[in-house]
């Protein structure tokens, strides 16, 4: 996507029309999305009723992530013997949570996906500078054959989904192969990932200049 573009876009004062590129994917925003996003920031929202509404949320980002996964055709036999022409995902699947908010994520995927293997990547954010560095990482041993379901509920600079990113393309994964499921996204880290990683797949359920910084602390009761 030409910078000149994206730039114009940030100006807008309605970031739900940013537009960023094909690889950039935000879901249809329903009422029932748009109740999810406001108890999610309410300030005053419990830390159960958190929990409730940030698990439906994802689990609808996740449903719509796997529209991302490579499917192909398969026939089956009804119990009445008839046949009936579907579809099927491509083997070769996996995902990598960005600890620890992204660990947040992974019950929604089990939840779809039973037998999906789960790396994990643990980066540590400056809180002053936003400077990310990687602590520890363990992905599957043939990660660079799959596909990767990258998870990381909120996008504030893009800083730490950088730093995943050059760890998995250090162990060989094309940048085309792997999907980001986000939740909250700001247009500075959308437009700093897209320019970064322009055959990254970006899929979120909003994009606004304020994220919620408090998710994962309130998620895992931290805060």
């Amino acid at each position: 996507m030409d910078p000149d573009v994206i730039q114009d876009s940030l100006r807008k004062d309605n970031y739900e029309d940013l537009d960023l590129g094909p690889r950039f994917k935000r879901m249809q925003i329903t009422d029932n999305i748009r109740e999810l996003q406001t108890v999610l920031r309410d300030r005053s929202t419990s830390r159960s009723d958190f929990v409730f509404y940030a698990d439906r949320l994802i689990r609808l980002v996740v449903e719509d992530g796997l529209n991302q996964l490579p499917y192909r055709e398969k026939e089956v036999t009804t119990p009445t013997g008839c046949k009936y022409k579907g579809l099927m995902y491509e083997k070769g699947n996996c995902c990598v949570s960005i600890m620890r908010s992204g660990e947040a994520m992974e019950q929604a995927l089990r939840d779809c996906c039973r037998s999906i293997r789960i790396g994990k990547i643990l980066i540590y954010s400056d809180e002053d500078t936003h400077d990310a560095k990687v602590v520890y990482s363990k992905l599957p041993p043939d990660i660079a054959n799959r596909k990767v379901l990258l998870l990381y509920p909120i996008g504030s600079t893009g800083n730490t989904v950088i730093k995943a990113m050059h760890v998995l393309k250090e162990n060989k994964v094309p940048e085309k192969n792997v999907v980001l499921l986000n939740l909250f996204i700001t247009p500075q880290a959308a437009k700093t990932l897209i320019e970064t990683f322009p055959e990254l797949t970006i899929l979120t359920s909003e994009v606004h200049p304020i994220a919620p910084h408090h998710f994962g602390q309130k998620y895992f009761g931290t805060s």
